[in-house]
This record gives C-alpha cells, sequence and structure tokens, in this order.
C-alpha cells in the first residue's frame, strides 16, 4: 500500500519531485490550450475544500482543475467546517476519509492541517496556512520558468512583510532548487527563525544564498525577480494602520526596480492594494507578470493533485532529462 502524499510544505516535495510537478504542470497547460481540454486523469475522484479564509484564485484554480481533469469538486465554507470547534479535526478527517479522495483546506493555523494529515487515510493538500502557502510557490516557480527558461542560478528579491506565508514557501522552494533569495523587511517582520534555519541547511547543498535586511534596495540589487505581498494579510487587519506607516517606505516602485535586472520581473500573488505595497506603473506595467502567475495555480494544482493521487503523465523524455539538468549535481539529483 503507498504511502499518503500529503502537500502541507513546500518541502514535502524534493527537488526532483518539484521539477517532475513543474514540467507535468506545464504539459496539461499546453494539452489544455491546444485541445481546449484535459484528459479526465482524475475522473471520478473525489475533493473536498474546507475553507475557513476566503479566496479567489485558490478556489477559482481547485474547483476548475478537479473539473477538467473529470472529477468533483465539494466546497465547504467558513461557517460550514468549524474545525476544532464545531467537531473535533479527527472526526472531520475520518469522516471525509471514508467518502473522498483529496481534502484541501484553507485554515487559519497551521496546526490544523497537521491534525487533519495525521487524522486521515487520503492525501491533505496546504491550500493556506498561517505558516505556508506552497501552492502559491508552485506556481510561481512555474511563472519563473516559463518567462525565464530556466530557475538554477536566479535571485528573488522580496520585499514587504517578511513573516508571511508567501515569503516563508518561496524561501524554500528556491533553495531547493538552487535558487538565491533575499528578503527586506523592516524590524519586527522578518521572516519565521525555523524556516530561515531549514532553508538556510538546504542551502549549504543546493548553493543558494539567503540574505535579510531591512533595506529595499540592497535587496533588490541585481536580482532577477521582485516580488511583494500585501503588507496586511488575513487575520492583521486590527493591525492595519500600524502596518501601513510601518511599511510604508516598502513599496515596489520604478525607482526600486530600476535596481534589479534589465530584464527583472514583477510578481505579486494578490490579492494586490495599488498605491501601498507596490505603485500602479509597476504592477500593470511590461514586467509584471501577475496575470500569468494567478493563471498558473490552475495548472500547478491540476499537476499537485496527480503527483499526491499517484497518477503519472506521459512526459517527453527529451524535455524531462533537458529541464531536469539544471538540478544536477555529480550526477544525482537533489533529494
Amino acid at each position: 500500500m503507498n504511502k499518503v502524499k500529503h502537500f502541507l510544505s513546500i518541502t514535502d516535495l524534493t527537488a526532483k519531485e518539484i521539477w517532475q510537478v513543474l514540467i507535468t504542470a506545464k504539459k496539461l497547460k499546453e494539452e489544455l490550450k491546444s485541445k481546449g481540454k484535459n484528459n479526465p486523469l482524475l475522473k471520478n475522484k473525489q475533493m473536498v475544500m474546507l475553507f475557513e479564509k476566503p479566496s479567489l484564485r485558490t478556489k477559482l484554480s481547485f474547483d476548475l482543475a478537479l473539473h477538467q481533469l473529470g472529477g468533483h469538486p465539494i466546497y465547504f465554507g467558513a461557517n460550514e467546517v468549524g474545525l476544532g470547534k464545531r467537531e473535533l479535526v479527527s472526526d472531520v478527517a475520518q469522516v471525509i476519509s471514508s467518502m473522498a479522495d483529496l481534502v484541501v483546506a484553507r485554515v487559519f493555523n497551521h496546526k490544523d492541517l497537521v491534525d487533519l494529515a495525521e487524522n486521515s487515510t487520503i492525501p491533505v493538500i496546504n491550500a493556506l496556512s498561517d505558516l505556508e502557502h506552497p501552492c502559491q510557490a508552485l506556481a510561481d516557480l512555474l511563472t519563473i520558468w516559463e518567462v525565464k527558461d530556466k530557475l538554477e542560478n536566479l535571485t528573488i528579491a522580496y520585499i514587504g512583510d517578511g513573516d508571511n506565508n508567501v515569503s516563508h514557501s518561496l524561501l524554500l522552494g528556491c533553495v531547493l532548487l538552487g535558487i538565491s533569495f533575499s528578503c527586506a523587511s523592516p524590524k519586527g517582520y522578518w521572516m519565521n527563525k525555523k524556516i530561515v534555519e531549514q532553508a538556510k541547511k538546504i542551502a549549504k547543498v543546493t548553493g543558494s544564498k539567503i540574505i535579510e535586511t531591512e533595506d529595499p534596495k540592497e535587496a533588490v540589487k541585481n536580482a532577477d525577480v521582485v516580488y511583494t505581498d500585501t503588507w496586511v494579510s488575513m487575520g492583521d487587519e486590527m493591525e492595519q494602520n500600524k502596518r501601513l506607516e510601518i511599511f510604508k517606505s516598502y513599496q515596489v516602485n520604478q525607482e526600486l526596480m530600476k535596481l534589479a535586472n534589465k530584464d527583472s520581473i514583477f510578481m505579486h500573488d494578490m490579492p494586490a492594494y495599488r498605491e501601498n505595497e507596490v505603485a500602479s506603473e509597476v504592477i500593470d506595467g511590461p514586467k509584471s507578470v501577475i496575470l500569468q502567475q494567478a493563471e498558473n495555480r490552475l495548472h500547478a494544482q491540476k499537476s499537485l493533485m496527480l503527483w499526491t493521487l499517484n497518477q503519472s503523465v506521459k512526459l517527453s523524455t527529451h524535455s524531462s532529462l533537458f529541464h531536469l539538468r539544471g538540478i544536477l549535481k555529480g550526477g544525482e539529483l537533489y533529494e
């Protein structure tokens, strides 16, 4: 019997598996664009979505992803879930496991995801928690690969609130693939120390460089990708005025973008608040890839679901080897 493949952190995938997911996502995207549909690789599969937080891209992409692969999604909103309140997380996990094939959960507390996974006999996917947003990281890496035609030896600069689920997953995903990561945040808003320690251990193997600084200019200098996120995440609304004041010097604007490489791109996972974390001229300008980034949630998550459910997709040998070559070291893939 195969071990259940949960996806709570981007590090639940090895570097090799991340590349396999990205290659499959690209194949599925090309198939959908050329044929108008995908093969029903998940025909009759049932996916339960448990969402404690509101969502546009995550709900839309997972729902459409499973439909397009032939399966059936069932959605439960915040008032229906009640994880750990209306009923025990363990009870929820066991009931869903008895009827469905996959759980996609968007929660406030990462521990609830861990509890779901520990009590589930079917895969659990993290659709966002307070600690990580690994599905977003997969879509981000797919987008960067599409635009840059490589991932290895790039530098990503993340500007703003470092103690953020997006920055955590992106950092870990980057170091796994040999991408360097710079994060500029004000004091008190740096990345989670345990996440950074974990990333540094991986970076010793892959050669990635990690920089944490208070200076956005230092972080952005010679970056290939400039990334930001909202300064007021879900759950931080009570601190809105305080945060807007603290982060006002961390806006990604044209002046800051000029310090990055000439062919740099701008990314934002959205929702975006123009003239706060990013100037309109940047997010709506020629370097912005935010819509491609958003669409890629659909394709990356299709591939991820196939991985969790142990469904293989026939890939071109040449294509697979060519793109995996970037993470070869001494003839072996980083695991």
